[in-house]
């Protein structure tokens, strides 16, 4: 029941800030769908709240509209704030192989922001280029992770980490027989 509400209630945020953010840009729902790839009738459905975006279509919407990944779950910010994983609700690939964990949300005057994600044997996310001069951070915690940028394909086991440039298509993939669980800080020149 708690996971529902969690869930709910991160539908809740997504909705606002697209609603919010695409009438800050002046931007009609077919400019949007065009400009992101993502149809009209699953933009409106998920303004109102009536569809759970997954990873793959939040991704595409933050690429098309220029704003961070994490901008569109961004919520009231405090003076301090504990996190505790387990009330995070990922986001997910629809099979839960990949799971997103936005632990540091993007906001205004920072530019960065923090995930933690999992990947079960043989997921995988593939990512369009973000903006020209964006860097993601990768540390692997535990399993091998491949990555994959631009024509390039790197290994990497627990304990290693890796910076690239984020601004060509790159993609991560577990092709181990563990899980993969790493933290990514994505940092917005």
């Amino acid at each position: 029941m708690q996971e529902h509400n969690a869930i709910e209630n991160l539908n809740a945020i997504i909705s606002a800030n697209l609603k919010r953010l695409r009438r800050e840009k002046e931007l009609t729902l077919d400019t949007l769908s065009e400009i992101t790839g993502v149809s009209k009738s699953m933009l409106g459905q998920i303004e109102r709240g009536e569809s759970a975006p997954s990873v793959a279509t939040l991704w595409k919407i933050s690429t098309g509209m220029k704003i961070s990944f994490t901008s569109l779950m961004v919520e009231n910010k405090q003076e301090a704030q504990i996190i505790d994983n387990e009330d995070i609700v990922p986001l997910t690939n629809g099979d839960d192989s990949f799971k997103l964990y936005p632990v540091f949300p993007f906001e205004p005057g920072r530019n960065f922001e923090i995930l933690n994600i999992e990947m079960e044997p043989g997921a995988e996310s593939l990512s369009l280029p973000h903006d020209l001069g964006t860097e993601e951070f990768v540390m692997v915690y535990s399993g091998q992770m491949t990555l994959l940028v631009g024509d390039a394909s790197y290994t990497l086991n627990a304990n290693q980490s890796i910076r690239y440039q984020a601004d060509k298509k790159h993609g991560y993939a577990n092709k181990g027989v563990e899980k993969v669980k790493l933290c990514m800080v994505i940092y917005y020149a």
